[in-house]
């Protein structure tokens, strides 16, 4: 999706710049896995290209295909869009792999446009724009361990704009609009004043886009806010909670909805929404 903000274009390209830019910065994946052995490494590697061979002889693949998927391939990475292919198509799976053995709140994934450090808000509210497109939404709620003991924990909250855009990944937007960490008292109890968000295509103008395209498939992304709620000796959650009656929470393009994440809204007479949505935390092991 392209728009236009204070005279700025905001662009896929630009954006998966910005997001690979930001992983790079932000992430130390080689730290994580440098000590993980040759054998583990062969088997993976070794599997994911059985799995591609499997898919060319089953399906007679040309030259002509293979050089279009690499020519592809090269743009995906000029396009700075690694981030986003991946973040939409596989990190659902790691997703699910990762965290099946928790007992406490399902999560999912974290997407390409997180941002640590988030200040603390200030009443209770998230930064925004004077005017700020939206319905205003309250979200009063606990973070509990899984044995019901209250939790002194944090809520990192960021969601995109109601034209889809996040900050610090696209232009003309205030550095931390819409992001912002809340803290919870020593009974659990936080409290978040912000917007509902609105759905939103992911871009389609670059490499991704073009994918879609061939493919037939739609862009959109259901509505949601993307959470990260942490207390001491417990485990991280990362989630993205949803709204019902969203016509993409069936078909969400980064397959990332789950009926534990689906929100219960509650219409104010001022015309705001209202939000109760509980985290229930796993134990460190």
């Amino acid at each position: 999706m392209t728009t236009t903000n204070d005279s700025q274009v905001a662009t896929a390209a630009g954006s998966g710049a910005s997001a690979t830019d930001r992983f790079r910065t932000d992430k130390s994946p080689y730290d994580a896995v440098k000590d993980v052995p040759k054998e583990r490494v062969d088997e993976l590697a070794r599997e994911v290209l059985d799995s591609i061979y499997d898919t060319i002889r089953k399906h007679k693949v040309t030259y002509a295909e293979y050089n279009a998927l690499k020519a592809w391939l090269i743009q995906v990475g000029q396009d700075g869009e690694w981030p986003l292919f991946l973040d939409v198509w596989v990190e659902h799976v790691v997703e699910d792999v990762a965290t099946e053995h928790r007992k406490g709140n399902k999560g999912t994934i974290e997407g390409p446009y997180y941002v640590p450090n988030a200040p603390d808000a200030v009443d209770n509210t998230i930064p925004m724009r004077d005017g700020e497109n939206g319905t205003p939404l309250t979200w009063k709620s606990t973070i509990t361990s899984v044995d019901g003991t209250p939790l002194q924990g944090k809520v990192e909250l960021w969601h995109a704009d109601n034209e889809g855009f996040y900050s610090q990944f696209a232009p003309g937007i205030p550095e931390w609009n819409l992001r912002a960490t809340f803290h919870a008292d020593e009974h659990g109890n936080f409290e978040i004043h912000t917007i509902q968000p609105a759905p939103y295509q992911i871009p389609t103008d670059g490499s991704c886009g073009k994918l879609i395209a061939a493919a037939g498939w739609h862009a959109w992304r259901p509505a949601h806010l993307h959470v990260k709620v942490s207390a001491p000796g417990h485990e991280l959650l990362t989630a993205q909670l949803y709204f019902p009656g969203d016509p993409h929470n069936e078909d969400d393009i980064a397959d990332a909805v789950k009926p534990e994440l689906l929100l219960d809204p509650k219409q104010q007479d001022d015309g705001s929404v209202a939000i109760t949505y509980n985290f229930v935390l796993d134990p460190q092991s």
